[in-house]
């Protein structure tokens, strides 16, 4: 049986400039603003389109040391992307897979961010909790690369 999670995400950040930052530039950006928990990340494969993959590398402590994910859809005119987890992170420890959806849309002043996750667990396997700590983390993504692009507002325009 799937779970699944949807956050909608306020910010002050136009929609391109943050789905730019936030989304596609997410490997280089996140480990300059949440160093403490990302250390680094890199493309693995493709080059940044549709299959391409990417590989992060969390900081000791954490529950899993890296995940890969890869770009399943990308349409960067509406501000809209999908991917799936492909390897680390729980996959065949935890859960069978996992994907997030996320659309960043124009809204008065800003940008709305939103997002859903779904998950399918391994059986047996108890997730409870698990949508709440993922919608805190990304929360967390999001208004870092917010308090990030206030601060540099030459960055990524």
């Amino acid at each position: 049986m799937s779970s699944s999670y949807t956050i909608e995400i306020e910010s002050a950040v136009p929609a391109p400039r943050l789905f730019k930052a936030a989304i596609l530039d997410w490997h280089n950006l996140t480990p300059k603003i949440a160093s403490d928990k990302i250390v680094s990340a890199a493309p693995v494969e493709g080059d940044g389109n549709v299959g391409s993959i990417r590989q992060f590398n969390f900081a000791p402590g954490l529950p899993f040391s890296f995940v890969k994910e890869r770009l399943d859809f990308l349409d960067v005119e509406k501000c809209e992307a999908k991917s799936s987890l492909v390897e680390g992170g729980g996959i065949g420890v935890h859960i069978e897979s996992a994907s997030t959806h996320i659309k960043v849309e124009p809204k008065a002043g800003g940008s709305v961010v939103k997002v859903t996750g779904t998950s399918k667990p391994l059986p047996g396997v108890d997730v409870a909790g698990e949508s709440e700590k993922a919608k805190a983390a990304f929360t967390g993504l999001i208004k870092g690369c917010e308090a990030y692009l206030v601060a540099n507002p030459d960055a990524y325009n």
